[in-house]
């Protein structure tokens, strides 16, 4: 089954495709030729996820997954949320993570956790499936492995940043993984 995840990060697709393991064949946007810009002007994670994969089922009539993860943060009152990958007003990844560590300077709960939804589009279902993992924000970036805020983000039971790990140790506890276990259960039992 051919199925579109809207991204075009590499990151995200090498993660996705190791976990999928080949059951699946898996389109990136540029695989299909699609250039432009997907609307995320949503409130919500769920929004966001819901919108992009629209979108995308709306122009190619495939099968869609996109996802949308952020960043939950407790003493922030949940932020960054919905505007992880804008945080500092910008995509620049050591930006967000420069103002996400300042933003903490005052903070002792230093809890968060990362949350993705899935959103599955077809002609005859929208589906939403979710992973999350709790973990607590480090006081300084430590590690180059990864993207995003890895390198600030310690998963619970562990003492070293996502940005510290390999893909294989990071797929362990990944909220990513996570949701793509959730959304491929579905896949099987459906498809």
């Amino acid at each position: 089954m051919k199925i579109i995840f809207a991204t075009n990060n590499h990151n995200k697709l090498a993660e996705i495709r190791d976990a999928l393991g080949g059951k699946f064949e898996l389109l990136s946007l540029s695989d299909i030729d699609f250039e432009g810009e997907i609307p995320e002007t949503g409130r919500t994670l769920e929004a966001n996820a819901m919108q992009k994969a629209t979108y995308i089922f709306e122009r190619f009539r495939q099968p869609v997954f996109a996802d949308d993860t952020g960043l939950e943060v407790n003493c922030l009152n949940k932020e960054p949320g919905g505007d992880t990958a804008h945080y500092s007003g910008s995509r620049n990844s050591e930006r967000n993570m420069e103002k996400l560590l300042s933003e903490m300077q005052n903070c002792t709960d230093r809890s968060a956790q990362f949350r993705t939804i899935f959103a599955f589009v077809t002609a005859e279902r929208k589906e939403m499936f979710e992973g999350k993992v709790e973990g607590r924000i480090a006081a300084a970036k430590r590690g180059n492995d990864g993207f995003g805020y890895d390198p600030v983000f310690i998963p619970e039971e562990a003492d070293r940043t996502f940005g510290e790990m390999n893909r294989e140790e990071k797929a362990k506890s990944n909220h990513r993984v996570r949701a793509l276990e959730a959304f491929t259960d579905f896949l099987k039992k459906t498809f």
